[in-house]
């Protein structure tokens, strides 16, 4: 294996989904050490615990630790807010960058990290890590050669409970917040489902019809449920309908139809992949996937990135297409506030 690398895991009290960073930086065997930025040391003793002797330091300033450590890859899990100038700092210190999503309250914040990050050819990657589930991986396999067809039309779903939003705790947090957090269900959950669409389909989504409500009435200021209508620049039409409305689990899949079948994505299913096809194998029959659902989640997808940054290959996901999914969500937001049709900028909305 080649020589692994070292990884600043860039965070603060408010940082999402950190334990399942440090998990995966200690089963990653190309991360040879980790080097923690931890301005109010909330994570610190995860820390240690969790990556022993493979935590070589940590630092209360992030500027000193980008100067003195100098990692290839800096992992930024932070509040949408305040995220953009530590993102902004790591790749002027030459580092790639894997960031926590959204990573910004408006695509506008998040569009100049791309350009920095092509300027200086660093990898700037999404936690969109949904990307790597081996049943994503085999429907876009599908899609590819073409068992489908020319693509017609799309129909997904990413339903979660609505009980985390009654939570008084939860209204206090910036996930609560729009001008902390850029926005709701759409920007926390249903990114990945727009994400997935157009990286299973291969095709951008470049035009929206949208609208956002607080269905629930919870004391927060961020939607609850989205809906959206979506144009597709290989000229395919799909919907998505995103929402807090359970009272636990979640409701999700990703239906696809072509002129040659159909596929039906239910990642959180034990049978998560069946499709039609009347070309390739057993044409006209139903069929389902047999392969594995493991490896998935946050490892694999860190385990790819950090690869990636030591080898230099290519990364799970591109500043291109993280960028994209982005101003996909942005452009939902814009077109619910004008009630009008929005088509998606290439740069920025919002």
């Amino acid at each position: 294996m080649p020589d692994g690398i070292k990884v600043a895991l860039l965070t603060h009290a408010g940082g999402a989904h950190v334990s399942a960073y440090l998990t995966a930086l200690a089963a990653t065997d190309q991360c040879t050490s980790v080097v923690l930025g931890d301005p109010d040391g909330y994570f610190e003793a995860d820390a240690k615990r969790v990556l022993k002797d493979k935590l070589s330091k940590t630092y209360r300033n992030v500027s000193e630790l980008l100067k003195v450590e100098q990692p290839p890859l800096a992992l930024v899990t932070m509040e949408a807010a305040i995220a953009p100038p530590v993102i902004a700092a790591a790749l002027e210190a030459d580092c790639h960058v894997f960031a926590e999503k959204p990573s910004c309250v408006r695509a506008a914040d998040f569009a100049p990290l791309a350009t920095i990050a092509d300027q200086k050819h660093r990898f700037l990657m999404l936690a969109l890590a949904n990307r790597l589930n081996p049943e994503v991986l085999a429907a876009k396999r599908l899609i590819e050669t073409g068992r489908l067809g020319k693509l017609y039309g799309l129909e997904m779903h990413l339903v979660a409970d609505q009980t985390r939003l009654k939570q008084k705790s939860y209204h206090q947090k910036w996930f609560a917040q729009k001008d902390r957090s850029g926005g709701g269900h759409l920007m926390w959950l249903g990114i990945h489902w727009l994400d997935l669409a157009m990286h299973v389909t291969g095709s951008s989504i470049d035009s929206v019809a949208g609208f956002i409500a607080n269905v629930g009435g919870q004391p927060i200021d961020v939607e609850d449920s989205a809906a959206a209508s979506l144009k597709f620049d290989n000229g395919m039409l799909g919907t998505i309908t995103s929402g807090y409305y359970l009272d636990r689990g979640y409701h999700s899949h990703i239906k696809v139809w072509g002129s040659s079948g159909w596929l039906h994505l239910e990642s959180m299913k034990d049978e998560p992949l069946t499709w039609y096809s009347t070309k390739g194998d057993k044409p006209g029959q139903v069929q389902t996937w047999s392969g594995s659902k493991q490896p998935r989640g946050y490892t694999p997808f860190v385990q790819a990135a950090v690869k990636a940054c030591a080898e230099m290959s290519d990364p799970p996901v591109s500043a291109t297409h993280s960028l994209r999914a982005l101003n996909t969500v942005f452009a939902i937001y814009s077109s619910a506030e004008s009630g009008r049709m929005v088509v998606v900028d290439d740069q920025a909305v919002g």
